[in-house]
């Protein structure tokens, strides 16, 4: 019987012990906040997203993609769906998002602890890692209250994001000191500033729409949802899916954009649209008419932008002024200057290279018994449960890997 430390007791170390205990091991939890799954209580607004069915590749990102189909397939989706069940937590499906039936993300913490419990596992709470050592054929763990030795570890610490959760980026600098290589991590899944003296007459709004980043004048990617609009820029879930790619973007140009199409719903040609809907209507103000699209605090944002006073109809516009007003509803185009930092973001992009672990078992390539899973990988996933869903994924695979006698 060997002696499985995991480092971490968040979603993804939980669930790696668990597994880990089933293996017919001795496993100890260190956890360095008082409590365990302290991050999985605010996720999903306190609802706690754990799982999504669709779980297509590309809803995954990180520098070396192609290696994330072996960790990523039926057979290992399958695994994390099992697991649940076998925990009981029955799922309330919501357009594929999975929620726990009580929509309390309480219920999915406490029963990882239960079964942590039931399975006889230690936990160390308050307990800080601060170096780790590998003397032939075992681990030394240091803290500031003991030294623990242990057969084999699995680091589940998380990323640098949400440090008010524990997440403060410790295993990076224990991977660095076995010689592990980490892809620099930015903030994912967070809010983006933006230039514009309009910002304050705006905050506050949320409405769909549909956003497209460019980067260097080029379409990185597009998202459809809803978007909120405040004192220092754009936020929502769709605007956290272009984030990532904003966070890598900054240190390489400062020519960045959004375009908010504030009109998404209308499929066709906006200004046939337009022409056929204000037909009947030629007296109306703009002011009036774009209140039946728009939220009422953003038609004096784009129409004072274009210094057309709000009592003007549309009929009234010339042909060129149409074309402009459809612009600035369908492209509205805003500077992007900076994203929150790691204190707002949901998840970091970048960690271990996923080139240093082996995909099935999450065991490091370079140090034999070390695992790694989590959000301490370069892997993050877009909103709507993908990075739980990592979480759980390579956690399963790691708890497994760590056989009594591989």
């Amino acid at each position: 019987m060997k002696h499985i430390v995991v480092i971490g007791g968040g979603a993804a170390g939980l669930t790696s012990a668990i597994h880990a205990k089933r293996k017919n091991n001795t496993v100890t939890v260190l956890e360095k906040n008082p409590i365990c799954g302290k991050k999985i209580l605010a996720t999903g607004n306190g609802r706690c997203n754990y799982w999504n069915t669709d779980q297509d590749l590309v809803r995954y990102h990180s520098t070396n993609e192609d290696i994330l189909k072996e960790i990523i397939n039926p057979v290992s989706q399958s695994k994390v769906l099992n697991f649940f069940d076998q925990l009981g937590i029955y799922p309330k499906i919501k357009n594929g998002y999975y929620y726990p039936s009580s929509n309390q993300a309480s219920t999915i913490k406490e029963a990882l602890i239960t079964e942590v419990h039931r399975l006889g596992i230690n936990i160390k709470t308050s307990f800080p890692v601060l170096k780790i050592e590998k003397i032939n054929n075992y681990f030394k763990i240091y803290s500031d209250q003991e030294v623990i030795k242990a057969d084999k570890v699995i680091m589940a610490m998380g990323s640098i994001a949400a440090p008010k959760t524990g997440s403060t980026g410790d295993g990076y600098n224990l991977l660095k000191n076995f010689g592990h290589t980490i892809i620099p991590p930015h903030p994912s899944l967070v809010q983006l500033r933006t230039k514009g003296d309009y910002l304050k007459d705006w905050s506050g709004v949320r409405t769909d729409a549909k956003v497209s980043l460019y980067i260097d004048n080029k379409l990185i990617k597009e998202e459809v949802g809803e978007i909120q609009l405040t004192d220092y820029g754009i936020s929502g879930i769709c605007v956290f899916n272009i984030s990532r790619y904003v966070s890598k973007a900054l240190n390489q140009t400062t020519n960045i954009k959004v375009k908010i199409n504030f009109l998404p719903f209308i499929k066709n040609d906006v200004e046939a649209f337009f022409d056929n809907y204000f037909m009947n209507k030629p007296h109306r103000s703009l002011e009036r008419e774009l209140s039946g699209f728009l939220n009422q605090k953003l038609i004096p944002v784009i129409l004072n932008d274009l210094s057309i006073p709000n009592s003007t109809s549309y009929s009234n516009l010339t042909s060129q002024a149409k074309t402009i007003l459809l612009d600035r509803l369908t492209n509205f185009t805003i500077e992007v200057i900076a994203t929150n930092d790691f204190n707002y973001a949901q998840v970091a992009s970048g960690g271990l290279s996923l080139t240093e672990i082996n995909p099935q078992t999450m065991e490091s390539t370079l140090i034999k018994d070390l695992y790694v899973v989590g959000e301490l990988l370069d892997v993050d996933g877009d909103c709507g449960g993908y990075n739980l869903g990592f979480a759980w994924l390579s956690a399963i695979k790691a708890g497994e890997g760590c056989e009594e006698d591989d």
